[in-house]
């Protein structure tokens, strides 16, 4: 008698970590990370190199407002698609991105020192054109994924997205030592490339039902809709929520590295073992979240993630409370596990929390509400950096971590009204082809 055998199933998460919409969102997320590391990190090493003063250089951050503030001009990506033959995202996809690829690379071939006012505008251009790309690919990242897919597609995305730094931030720095600083522009606006093909091969996701008609609905409906469908009060706290639950991991790391120079490391110390124990322990556990969310659902995953962020807060208590010290092989491995901790809680709630703010909006105003939650998101951190020296100096090391811990505890609170344990749902809805 004759047996067929059936051939294996594929798991589930390994399918969803295989398909085609995975690997859109490698490329959304280089391409979104690439623009903001190279103003944070390779702008102002230029400038530095170039003659710029401290102070003028400091002035440079100003240009990252329009992160904070593009949900002022996201329901324009709401409403319009500019080049038609492209569609309504892939089109604002297309403009910033080539945008951004002529921007970097006439940034380079111009002199600090001689053209300050067109560098200051271009770097401002960049900005702009920087947050554009993240709204029109937040949107079109979220209308290519089904709700089971959210948490693993916005992981891999923001795990690419901090890859994408160790292009300004590394490869670029080091071309600087051996080729003239126009090339360098040149070279690291070519990475710009892999995602403006991405654009040009993918499809234009099926335009939801209710799509704005008008530029006043694009306004108006986003903000409408979100209050009405969750109740003003209930509205009020996810938007409370957004600010929260980031907040007091925001606020432990906005001086790590002055806190672990004032603990006696040096230098090379803390940027050899932060490359090693900071970014790839976050990248590997924001992939691994992502796909322990597509069997624990979101909800579930911002509470389990969320105390680990939470704790790992503990791990900085626990470095101010041992003091300063020569290093030692002891000492640098607590400076690791302390790294480590706060870098996989980080990549962890990081990952559930990006899936939540997608999974809360509308499929019409997609781009509007994206940008509106990460907005809020970034509210923190905004003055994080203007606070936290104070904090510091009034309350010491030990102190201002403990603070940080308490702050940690309102998002986690805000859990029970917006995302209650067994209150999930993840409906496995398919995606708009990609």
């Amino acid at each position: 008698m004759s047996t067929s055998l059936s051939p294996p199933r594929t798991p589930a998460w390994l399918a969803a970590l295989l398909n085609r919409r995975m690997l859109i969102c490698i490329f959304t997320g280089f391409a979104s990370g690439l623009p903001l590391y190279l103003l944070l990190n390779l702008v102002p090493a230029w400038l530095k190199t170039e003659g710029l003063s401290l102070k003028a250089i400091g002035a440079f951050a100003l240009i990252q407002f329009p992160y904070t503030w593009k949900f002022l001009w996201a329901p324009l990506l709401d409403r319009y698609g500019i080049l038609p033959w492209l569609g309504r995202r892939r089109s604002w996809m297309f403009v910033s991105q080539l945008g951004l690829l002529a921007s970097i690379a006439w940034l380079g071939q111009l002199s600090p020192v001689d053209h300050l006012a067109l560098v200051v505008g271009l770097t401002a251009a960049l900005a702009l054109l920087s947050a554009t790309q993240d709204i029109a690919l937040d949107a079109f990242r979220r209308e290519i994924l089904p709700d089971a897919e959210l948490g693993l597609g916005n992981a891999i995305h923001v795990n690419a997205y901090r890859i994408a730094g160790l292009v300004p931030g590394s490869l670029s720095l080091i071309l600087a030592d051996h080729l003239p600083w126009s090339q360098v522009f040149v070279i690291t606006a070519a990475f710009m490339l892999p995602g403006l093909a991405m654009t040009l091969r993918v499809k234009e996701p099926l335009a939801a039902a209710g799509t704005p008609r008008t530029l006043r609905d694009a306004v108006v409906e986003p903000f409408r809709e979100f209050f009405g469908r969750h109740g003003v009060q209930s509205a009020l706290l996810v938007l409370a929520f957004l600010f929260f639950y980031k907040l007091g991991d925001s606020l432990c790391t906005a001086l790590a590295t002055p806190f672990y120079l004032d603990m006696g490391y040096s230098k090379t110390e803390i940027g050899v073992i932060a490359k090693n124990a900071g970014l790839w322990p976050m990248v590997i556990g924001g992939i691994l979240g992502g796909i322990w969310m597509l069997k624990l659902g979101i909800n579930r995953a911002l509470w389990i993630f969320g105390v680990v962020q939470f704790v790992t807060i503990l791990g900085f208590v626990w470095m101010a409370w041992l003091g300063p010290g020569e290093s030692t092989p002891a000492r640098l491995v607590v400076l690791a596990t302390v790294i480590a901790g706060e870098a996989i809680g980080a990549g962890l709630g990081t990952t559930a929390f990006v899936a939540f703010m997608a999974r809360s909006t509308h499929p019409a105003y997609t781009a509007t509400q994206l940008a509106l939650f990460t907005s809020l998101m970034a509210v923190p951190r905004t003055f994080i950096n203007a606070t936290a020296g104070w904090l510091v100096e009034a309350l010491g090391w030990t102190n201002f971590f403990w603070l940080c811990f308490a702050l940690a505890v309102p998002g986690m609170l805000l859990l029970f009204k917006v995302a209650p344990w067994h209150g999930d749902r993840t409906p496995r809805t398919e995606a708009a082809t990609a």
